[in-house]
């Protein structure tokens, strides 16, 4: 899971019509849009930005809810199994909520993949705890809408730690190099095979969405031809 800042779920809009900075020309913006990525590297800046821009009901985890989160900072061996399993339960109440939701309000964006759960389990589980936790997986029925577009988000350790640092939660004092290392090969050996929607994979190393809006008009625009298969946006080509 992404241990990261605390979260909460809003509503950006119930429309499907994009706001006035966004020029479609013609073109129909993904119904759903999930973005992925390791702590630290924007997912949910963008997840907002998204939702503003074609004015698109939000979905954020709610990692201030969980009551373990910071003594798993403080101590991930001993608190890594609670932690694990409290957002494995919150996130697929999330998806069974997001099913059931009204069908005339399907446009939305969301920071997350329920598919990334087993990921973090390897990183942050010993062999028994895993074991434990595949069995609980497994008797859940997650039944997940599919998205239209997945968004990975990609950066480098260095990178990650410094946007961590730089947005000062001090929950996320004690991740390290060392985590932020492991989770980007996990994510990396996921996405390589991944093929259950279209996916766009960004170089966020370079790219301030927070700040730049030139490189978020150049992402959406990319984002906007994309209807199948495997696409790379790098934000360096723009300037």
């Amino acid at each position: 899971m992404d241990f990261g800042a605390p979260q909460r779920t809003e509503t950006a809009g119930v429309n499907a019509q994009p706001n006035a900075g966004i020029d479609l020309r013609g073109r129909k913006p993904p119904t759903y849009i999930a973005i992925e990525g390791p702590i630290g590297v924007s997912k949910t800046t963008l997840a907002h930005r998204l939702a503003a821009a074609f004015n698109y009901q939000i979905l954020l985890e709610d990692a201030h809810e969980n009551p373990f989160l910071d003594r798993f900072y403080q101590n991930r061996r001993q608190a890594a199994l609670a932690t694990q399993l409290f957002f494995l339960f919150q996130r697929a109440q999330k998806m069974e909520d997001l099913r059931q939701q009204d069908i005339f309000e399907p446009v939305r964006v969301s920071d997350f993949l329920i598919e990334k759960d087993p990921l973090f389990a390897r990183v942050n589980l010993d062999a028994d705890e895993y074991q434990l936790y595949e069995k609980v997986y497994q008797q859940l029925t997650i039944d997940a809408p599919q998205p239209d577009l997945v968004i990975y988000l990609q950066a480098s350790s260095d990178r990650l730690i410094e946007r961590i640092e730089r947005r000062g939660n001090e929950s996320e004092r004690n991740i390290d190099r060392e985590y932020l290392e492991a989770l980007n090969e996990v994510y990396s050996e996921f996405f390589l095979y991944y093929d259950a929607a279209p996916l766009l994979i960004v170089s966020a190393n370079e790219i301030d969405l927070a700040r730049r809006d030139e490189a978020f008009n150049h992402l959406v625009d990319y984002l906007l031809d994309i209807r199948n298969g495997r696409h790379y946006f790098n934000p360096t080509v723009f300037g």
